[in-house]
């Protein structure tokens, strides 16, 4: 049975990737010409290739024996997506106030982790499933909560769990590190070891999942 590792692919190899987000939209041309555009996801879908990043034959051995231990395409694990890891700009540190989780009713404690892509037109929000352990910074209206003595975050997840409700009208905010939830997209690892002491993988294809 599949299921999902909370370990994360080697950085140095991942830093060298190249990809990132992608949709699926449906197009029909109409006689007049006029087209009508449509998408079944709701949510974009990223997607990697590692080979670039391997450089040596201990990276060779690191990626095998990760790979390997997923069963290939089995199980999912976690990446680190170096173009977008933060909850704010990629080179800003992580605030409290980074991101909007909700306002306060007066009842409800549970907060999904999230990130809006910001567009004066149509703004996308991304769910977050895979917090760094240790990374979350909570706040209600400005002031900072304590993890462990005010709030809990499932980092398997990313729900935040705050120890009392806010007020009605208070804005939970949120700071914090990232990776995406994956899998490899292939059932077959090709190693070209071109001498003793280098080689290569053309190809590591990765894809985000759901969880």
């Amino acid at each position: 049975m599949s299921d999902f590792h909370e370990i994360r692919f080697p950085v140095t190899i991942s830093h060298g990737a190249s990809g990132g987000p992608s949709r699926r939209t449906q197009i029909v041309t109409l006689s007049s010409g006029h087209e009508e555009r449509n998408t079944p996801w709701a949510a974009s879908r990223r997607k990697w290739d590692a080979g670039i990043g391997v450089r040596d034959v201990t990276h060779i051995e690191d990626v095998a024996a990760f790979y390997e231990a997923r069963r290939g395409r089995l199980h999912g694990f976690r990446w680190k997506d170096w173009s977008d890891w933060r909850s704010g700009g990629i080179k800003q540190p992580v605030t409290r106030n980074d991101q909007i989780l909700g306002i306060g009713d007066g009842t409800e404690t549970i907060f999904q982790l999230r990130k809006t892509y910001t567009d004066t037109i149509n703004p996308y929000t991304r769910v977050i499933t895979k917090p760094v352990p240790g990374s979350v910074k909570i706040a209600i209206d400005g002031v900072p909560l304590a993890e462990g003595a005010g709030f809990a975050v499932d980092t398997a997840t990313g729900l935040v769990t705050l120890d009392t409700a806010p007020a009605s009208g208070a804005e939970i905010t949120a700071g914090y590190r990232f990776d995406v939830p994956v899998r490899f997209d292939t059932d077959e690892l090709v190693i070209n070891m071109a001498a003793f002491d280098a080689g290569e993988i053309p190809s590591i294809p990765i894809i985000e999942i759901r969880v």
